[in-house]
């Protein structure tokens, strides 16, 4: 909408009709940012206890792994992880919250493939690789949830920018806008008024 238009009827209606859709566009700005929050307040909880999760998993797995290295070498430890093929049982979806894309992280968890005899180790080495497939789980949610808030708080940060630029700009200057064409057009109806009250008078002279 034009700032500076001539105050006509015509303009005057488009201009209350761009600042009801200012102020709706304010109103669906402010719902999402809301929105988004909740969403995201709620992805720090739970970062928060996965977090506290993998901490424990990490201090049982590397206990285990300690254990493991003492009962059988740390070269035969060593030799046996490197022999684990790579994961590829992660698969990645996006999901939509308001616009903003968040990923849905799956992991298929298949049948482990031991690169190690039963026979020949004990139960610290099953033990150990237990918890390391515990963290590798958790780390997959862990890294979704990061992904997810991070994308959650860029796209509220862009949310309260159009909100504040609506709210302080954008709907004040259109307000001033419609008061002043209204002004106008009102002082123009006075005058026409009194011109035609004047003419009138003449022609009953």
């Amino acid at each position: 909408m034009n700032l500076n238009a001539i105050p006509t009827k015509g303009n005057l209606i488009n201009a209350k009709n761009t600042l009801s859709l200012a102020r709706m566009g304010y109103s669906l700005m402010d719902q999402k940012r809301n929105i988004l929050i909740r969403e995201l307040m709620a992805l720090i909880e739970e970062a928060k206890d996965i977090q506290s999760r993998i901490d424990r998993s990490f201090t049982e797995a590397y206990h285990a792994l300690q254990r493991a290295n003492i009962e059988h070498g740390v070269d035969f430890i060593q030799s046996a992880a490197s022999s684990v093929p790579p994961d590829n049982g992660v698969r990645i979806k996006v999901r939509s919250v308001m616009g903003t894309e968040i990923p849905l992280v799956e992991h298929e968890s298949l049948p482990p493939q031991l690169s190690y005899s039963f026979m020949s180790t004990r139960e610290s080495v099953d033990l150990a690789r237990q918890k390391f497939e515990q963290v590798k789980e958790l780390t997959v949610q862990l890294s979704m949830i990061e992904n997810s808030a991070y994308r959650l708080a860029s796209n509220i940060k862009k949310t309260q920018k159009r909100e504040n630029a609506l709210k302080n700009i954008t709907i004040p200057r259109l307000t001033a806008l419609t008061a002043s064409m209204s002004n106008a057009l009102e002082e123009k109806e006075r005058e026409e008024f009194t011109r035609l009250k004047v003419i009138k008078r003449r022609k009953t002279d």
